[in-house]
Order: structure tokens, then C-alpha cells, then sequence
């Protein structure tokens, strides 16, 4: 290989250009003067505190937010999935003083709770604090333990 292909391979057309140099004496446009008669530059304008909320809104959540919600999601998710082996558990055992329909029913509704609450939560809290959403919603975790999967374990 020869020298010029290897500078080649590290160079980009318009390289030489003169304006891309530092220390380049490149000819000043002159600056406009003011007229006499022109209107006066307009005062700063202030942002009112609804203006700000939403552009806060519009930059979404933060890092630790969205892991933490993220978790919280799988929470939720393990929670229906709970609810649902409990409730196929319980048909199992059978002898229940309930019609296998409404125990059915009853399951997929448990089995449903959790996922219901989440979006819920989620969608009702858009436009409060991130700390008010996140209160909602393990205050959801809290609530929907599923405590018939708790108590009979893994049989």
C-alpha cells in the first residue's frame, strides 16, 4: 500500500478547505448599524408555571422511573399469573359450594384484577406526580397479593 491511499482512507473531501482552519483570517462581514427609528427589542418573556409542567410532562420519566415501573409491571404480571394457578387449584379440588362456571369466571376475574388495576392506575395518574402514580400503584401491589397461591405454595 502506498502512503497517499493511506491518507486517503483518513481524510473526507473538503478537507483543505480554508474556513475549517482555527487560526484562518477569514473577511468579516460588516455589522448592520442601528436605525435611530427602530422599535425597541421586545422584554423577555415569562413562562407561566402551567407552560412548565407540561414540557416536564412531555420529557417523560427518568431512569430510575421507568426501571422501577418496569419492575412494578412484572409484579403485576406474577400477581395474575398467581391468581390464575390459584384458582385452577381450587377447581381442582372440587367439592366447592360453587357451580365450576361461576368459580371459572371468578378465576379469570381474580386472574385479571391485577392487570386491570395496573392500567388503570396508570392511565388515571398521566398528568399527576410521578410519586402519586407510583403510590397508586403499590398501594395495587399491596391490595392484590395473591393469597391462596401464598398459603398453598408450589404443590
Amino acid at each position: 500500500m502506498t502512503a497517499r491511499r493511506d491518507d486517503d482512507a483518513l481524510s473526507w473531501d473538503g478537507d483543505d478547505d480554508p474556513t475549517l482552519d482555527v487560526g484562518a483570517d477569514l473577511p468579516r462581514t460588516p455589522v448592520e448599524e442601528r436605525v435611530a427609528d427602530a422599535a425597541p427589542p421586545a422584554p423577555p418573556v415569562t413562562r407561566e408555571p402551567a407552560v412548565v409542567a407540561d414540557e416536564e410532562e412531555r420529557a417523560g420519566l427518568g431512569n430510575v422511573a421507568l426501571v422501577s415501573l418496569g419492575l412494578i409491571a412484572g409484579a403485576y404480571l406474577f400477581f395474575a399469573i398467581g391468581w390464575f394457578i390459584a384458582g385452577l387449584r381450587l377447581q381442582a379440588l372440587g367439592g366447592l359450594p360453587v357451580a365450576s362456571v361461576m368459580l371459572t369466571l371468578a378465576t379469570f376475574a381474580a386472574a385479571a384484577a391485577p392487570l386491570v388495576w395496573f392500567a388503570t392506575a396508570f392511565a388515571l395518574t398521566r398528568r399527576s406526580a410521578t410519586w402519586v402514580r407510583f403510590a397508586w400503584l403499590v398501594a395495587g401491589i399491596v391490595l392484590l397479593v395473591p393469597w391462596p397461591f401464598i398459603f398453598t405454595g408450589a404443590i
